[in-house]
């Protein structure tokens, strides 16, 4: 071993420490840094319009749009937050009074007025009300638990306030440098990557298609099935229509169950306390429209754009989420398109056959 072989390992060694280091300091701002990354890889089209608008005043543009970001995404979410809170109190004492009025111990009454019942049915509705299977107690107890849920959030944001202030500083702050320094940043590590310009083209390409992507897919059709939904709680009079329209964009990305977990028992709640019509006309509203905008906007937006195999989506959405949290909504979509293309620039360049073979 020469002089330069063991000047490039110490340097290297060197270097990977540093790396190390500077990855443990940076690591607290992890997920502000991400989200500020999706954000301003959305928005950074809009940017360069702006920008062009401006005549070149990239400092300006890049404080203008991130404004911009902060009034149309921020803004929304905590009013949104706030409503959400005060509907879930709300809605825990509508419960509360309505297991007081004796609303569980009628369910077998209800059951009766449905389409369909059957006397089997009732007579078993009616044994787990007579055995006193604490129905009550469970009605309480989980309407009490998803109010404190909330209300404990809610608290927990604000008795953490420095740090939630402090990670959405790091995002507002990152993302005005993304906007007016990204592309340059971009070209340096292009540059850098110890790659062949194809392989990098075709990485890079690859993760700007699945990042739009993805962004598109989830937050798209959790808006448009939490509308949808939600005007169809609204006009059949389904009580708290905004809590159970956040709940059905929250819980859209999932895999399973997805909206069906927030119309199904609201539909169940109308065939219980109102005229079976209404149910039954929300149940076919949230299987035919809300759960097929899923089964059509996802594979369109995500499947074609990502070009990522169903099952393989599905599993990086869940693993992402468990990993991650509701970021890994959208990072698990993107490390399996990166594995892809890197799997495809091995079969091309490692694993082609051989001529005359």
């Amino acid at each position: 071993m020469n002089r330069q072989q063991l000047f490039s390992i110490g340097f290297f060694a060197v270097l990977a420490l540093l790396l190390y280091q500077i990855g443990l300091m940076f690591l607290p701002f992890l997920f502000p840094v991400l989200w500020a990354v999706i954000l301003a890889h959305l928005a950074f089209p809009a940017y360069v319009k702006l920008a062009a608008w401006l005549r070149g005043r990239e400092t300006m543009a890049a404080a203008t749009l991130t404004i911009g970001v902060m009034a149309l995404v921020v803004v929304p979410l905590i009013l949104v937050g706030v409503l959400l809170v005060r509907e879930a109190s709300s809605a825990e004492q509508a419960i509360r009074h309505w297991v007081a009025a004796g609303g569980v111990q009628q369910v077998s009454d209800y059951l009766a007025r449905m389409p369909g019942a059957t006397g089997l049915l009732q007579e078993l509705t009616g044994r787990a009300v007579m055995k006193q299977v604490n129905l009550e107690q469970f009605v309480l107890s989980s309407a009490k638990t998803l109010s404190e849920f909330l209300v404990n959030e809610l608290s927990a944001l604000v008795r953490n306030v420095f740090l939630l202030m402090a990670d959405f500083l790091v995002m507002i702050f990152t993302l005005f440098f993304l906007f007016r320094d990204g592309r340059r940043w971009l070209d340096s590590l292009y540059d850098l990557l110890p790659l062949e310009a194809s392989h990098k083209e075709k990485i890079f390409v690859r993760l700007d298609r699945t990042i739009r992507a993805v962004v598109k897919g989830l937050l798209l059709t959790a808006v448009v099935q939490g509308l949808l939904a939600g005007a169809a709680y609204a006009l059949l009079g389904v009580p708290f229509p905004v809590v159970l329209t956040a709940l059905t964009m929250l819980l859209a990305p999932l895999p399973f169950g997805g909206t069906a977990l927030v119309w199904g028992p609201a539909a169940v709640y109308l065939f219980l306390v109102g005229p079976a019509g209404k149910g039954l006309v929300l149940l076919a509203w949230g299987a035919g429209v809300v759960s097929m905008v899923d089964q059509i906007l996802k594979p369109l937006f995500i499947g074609q754009g990502a070009q990522i195999n169903v099952l393989l989506l599905t599993f990086s959405v869940l693993g992402g989420l468990a990993l991650y949290g509701i970021i890994g909504l959208f990072l698990g979509p993107v490390l399996i398109g990166l594995f892809l293309t890197a799997i495809q620039i091995y079969r091309e360049e490692y694993h082609a056959p051989e001529n005359g073979k």
